[in-house]
């Protein structure tokens, strides 16, 4: 796990790092209003693409990882063949349906120019659906090379570069999204002939569909996934509902990519744990996903916590760095929207633990519950406070979920993701805050402000982290990534005293 955590890490930092330099381009290329727009018809795009999915993309994860624990290769090539194929049926009807109702869609969100907009997502929609069903089948076999290399280093890659030269061309928003076209169903063909890959090394067998088991964890999952991504997109859609124009969506877009950056660890972890969640918890090795589950947590918030950090210290200067001082005045949004996340990166993989291990209804009702006290809270305070208000209804609803999810993590699987590293992390990001706001106090604004001021954030932690000490398990981490030859790095699957670590039991 601490190795495809490493590369999931690693190609997670480059993708925040494409998507975010796309937003840049679109900011200052064509202005904050036009960001708006993209940030809106990118809504509708994940969550129709996940509408279209079905659930597929937890479940063929799930079902690919329990079959190859039972050696039941019949039983894999059904699941895979009725999850893709299911998908991309689903996502074509859906896509020809967007297409025809795009004009009425862009009408409803006061926006007469998200037509063509909208047009281009529902040609995307197919392939970005077929592209994170067979990615998600891939990671089955507790490998993320694929995922890695392909969802999250050629897709973006593939989406800046194009986006780069459709707007050097002239080609304004509508090349941007020619470019997510072109990137979208590119990615996909990639992604068919990885999974090809890596069905044709399993045993030759008779495709056994069982679709009663797969179509069963999959809704409830689908109708999870749905809300949580719901959560994430639907204060944009409200916000142009409500006629807030593409300006104040442009600028509620840029804190919440600025955000999203900060927490871009847990996706990657959570890529990573999860088949090996689902083996374990197979196998009935509770010791071991408790163990890892508190060791991700961990990692997750430390790794976090200096962007966290930066964003409740210098939001202006981050905003001004993206779209000019325009974008200013969305500090207050940018602090909101960081505390709600700062509670989703303390509680860890909760919700894929509580998915993996079979308790997706559960986890299906949390994403619910939440996406409903989002719209309502959005309902009451967008009218009144703007964007501001619907950073509080974010922020509120998502840590009122991963709280809940906590509780049932400790009812349910007996533990909790508090561990010694977490207190000390938070203890080095205290430090480091006050190092912060030190520079902030001391040294003229601008550019050279914000750049003193996040070197000596990232020093200060660093160095608060090392007084402190590392654990065991950190160090088993550490060892496991960074071994090259000799002995087999430590297999965080197996029991610490079976291990061959170098670390004592």
């Amino acid at each position: 796990m601490a190795r495809g955590g490493v590369l999931n890490l690693a190609s997670a930092v480059f993708s925040q790092v494409a998507l975010f330099l796309v937003m840049l381009l679109l900011a200052r290329a064509l202005g904050v209003p036009e960001l708006g727009r993209y940030a809106q018809v990118y809504a509708v795009l994940s969550l129709l693409g996940l509408l279209s999915l079905s659930g597929f993309r937890a479940g063929l994860t799930r079902f690919v990882a329990v079959h190859l624990a039972d050696d039941d290769s019949g039983a894999l090539r059904g699941a895979i063949r009725l999850g893709v194929g299911i998908s991309a049926v689903a996502s074509s009807v859906i896509a020809l349906g967007l297409a025809v109702g795009a004009p009425w869609l862009a009408d409803a969100l006061h926006d007469p120019q998200l037509t063509t907009g909208l047009r281009l997502v529902a040609l995307c929609l197919p392939a970005s659906t077929v592209c994170e069903a067979a990615l998600a089948a891939t990671r089955g076999w507790r490998t993320q090379r694929a995922y890695a290399l392909i969802g999250q280093g050629y897709e973006p890659a593939a989406r800046l570069v194009l986006t780069a030269l459709a707007l050097a061309l002239g080609a304004g928003l509508t090349g941007a999204f020619w470019a997510l076209v072109v990137a979208s169903w590119s990615a996909a063909g990639f992604a068919l002939v990885a999974l090809a890959r890596m069905v044709r090394r399993v045993p030759a067998a008779q495709p056994a569909y069982r679709p009663g088991e797969l179509f069963r964890f999959s809704t409830v999952s689908w109708v999870s996934s749905l809300s949580s991504t719901g959560l994430i997109w639907v204060d944009a859609l409200l916000l142009g509902f409500f006629d807030y124009g593409p300006d104040a969506i442009g600028v509620y877009h840029v804190a919440t990519r600025l955000v999203t950056i900060a927490v871009f660890v847990l996706a990657p972890v959570n890529a990573s744990f999860g088949p090996h969640l689902a083996h374990l918890y197979h196998q009935g090795r509770l010791d071991e996903v408790r163990r890892i589950y508190r060791v991700a947590t961990g990692w997750v918030l430390r790794l976090s916590l200096p962007a966290f950090v930066a964003l409740l210290v210098f939001p202006e200067q981050l905003l001004r760095l993206v779209g000019g001082p325009g974008l200013a005045g969305g500090a207050a949004v940018t602090v909101v929207l960081a505390l709600g996340q700062l509670v989703n990166a303390a509680t860890g993989p909760c919700g894929t633990l509580l998915n993996m291990s079979g308790r997706v209804s559960v986890n299906m009702l949390d994403n619910l519950a939440a996406l409903l006290l989002n719209v309502l809270l959005n309902l009451w305070l967008i009218p009144a406070y703007g964007i501001l208000g619907a950073a509080v209804a974010w922020a509120v609803s998502l840590a009122a979920v991963n709280i809940a999810r906590v509780w049932q993590v400790r009812a349910q699987v007996h533990t909790v993701p508090v561990t010694a590293g977490m207190i000390k992390g938070l203890l080095a990001a205290l430090v480091a805050m006050g190092v912060g706001f030190g520079v902030r106090a001391l040294v003229d604004g601008g550019t050279a402000q914000l750049a003193v001021g996040l070197a000596a954030i990232v020093a200060a932690y660093l160095a608060g982290v090392l007084a402190l000490g590392l654990s065991r398990e950190d160090v088993m981490v550490l060892r496991s990534v960074t071994r090259r030859g000799g002995r087999r790095a430590a297999d965080p699957t197996e029991p610490v005293g079976t291990a061959h670590t170098g670390v004592g039991s």
